[in-house]
């Protein structure tokens, strides 16, 4: 099974959450300024909440997936939202990619709010969520 974590970060949180998963199933994460060049199976796809909405980049890295993707897996921060699934699946499947059911979310932290977050027990979710992804 072919595999792939992508991710966008300003603060620092998603990218904890993408290494996270790295560490648990193998696979290295990248930022979305490094395009899929193959086929996956799996997307793991990492963002957060700016300003209410997801970040540019991440439309425009989904915009320009120009390989087979079977399914895009949804993984985030935010201090505010409860999730930015909505948002990534709206792109996703206007794109005419499948778009998971299942998602991982967490509590980020923004200036003095939920501060330490994501925390050793968020990190240790997201990676037994990836674990039941990929088995």
């Amino acid at each position: 099974m072919k595999i792939a974590i992508r991710y966008y970060t300003k603060t620092g949180n998603t990218k904890k959450l993408a290494e996270a998963i790295s560490s648990a199933i193998g696979v290295e994460a990248k930022t979305v300024d490094e395009p899929l060049t193959e086929d996956v199976d799996i997307l793991f796809l990492g963002s957060a909440v700016y300003a209410a909405g997801i970040d540019a980049k991440i439309k425009d890295f989904i915009k320009n997936i120009n390989v087979n993707v079977g399914e895009v897996v949804n993984f985030s921060s935010a201090a505010l939202i409860e999730s930015t699934y909505k948002q990534v699946k709206k792109e996703v499947e206007a794109k005419g990619l499948k778009m998971s059911e299942n998602e991982f979310h967490c509590r980020g932290a923004f200036k003095f709010v939920h501060r330490g977050k994501p925390d050793d027990n968020d990190l240790k979710n997201v990676q037994e969520f990836a674990k039941r992804i990929i088995n």
